[in-house]
């Protein structure tokens, strides 16, 4: 009897690069009970637990394996594959998991002022650069002394050749005499992650040494 198609199952939550993560593939239905497993990582080969074969109804069997990985920022273009060699089979079986499916990277974050220090009335753009993230779900708002800003268009992530994702968002303030000093904050929530905050002050040049 031939096994099952392998099926690669991985936590059910995200987590962050440098964290090890446990993947576990199963098949079944197969005999005779002697099966071999192997796992790789894109091309790599990885060593992985002896498995675990317990037999099923009416001589057949059924396998399950179990690799820890430790998650890597740059594994949101890598695959897990579950290699299974079997007596029946002429071919491998294999099983694949996208390991985007688990990662989450979390952005650094930087905040410029253009100009800096303004002149009275001029137009202040502040840009909020979030920076190698993953997932896309990211949300960047803007406050000014704790009040939030209006902002017209809402910026769309682009991809990094890694895979990653960047954003930049952009706000601008008219520097009016009373502004000078006001701290302009760059608020992103990440993957429903807590918030986190970035902030940058107004400065007047004629205000400035006053």
């Amino acid at each position: 009897a031939k096994p099952s198609p392998p099926l690669v199952s991985g936590p059910g939550q995200r987590a962050p690069p440098g964290r090890s993560v446990p993947f576990t593939c199963t098949t079944g239905g197969f005999f005779p009970e002697k099966i071999v497993v192997k796992w790789f990582k894109n091309n790599g080969l990885l060593s992985a637990q002896a498995p675990s074969i317990t037999e099923w109804r009416l001589n057949t069997y059924n396998m399950s394996s179990t690799v820890v990985l430790t998650l890597q920022k740059d594994d949101v273009n890598s695959q897990l594959t579950c290699e299974v060699q079997h007596s029946t089979l002429p071919e491998p079986l294999r099983g694949t998991y996208q390991l985007s499916r688990v990662l989450r990277v979390s952005p650094s974050i930087e905040v410029r002022a253009e100009p800096s220090p303004v002149e009275v009335n001029e137009t202040v753009t502040f840009t909020c650069l979030v920076k190698e993230f993953y997932p896309a779900n990211l949300s960047v708002s803007w406050l000014e002394n704790g009040t939030e800003i209006k902002v017209e268009n809402v910026p769309q992530p682009s991809k990094l050749s890694s895979g990653l994702l960047e954003l930049r968002s952009q706000v601008e303030v008219q520097a009016t005499e009373e502004k000078n000093g006001s701290r302009i904050t760059c608020l992103v929530v990440h993957d429903a992650q807590a918030p986190v905050d970035y902030p940058a002050i107004l400065l007047i040049s004629s205000l400035a040494q006053g």
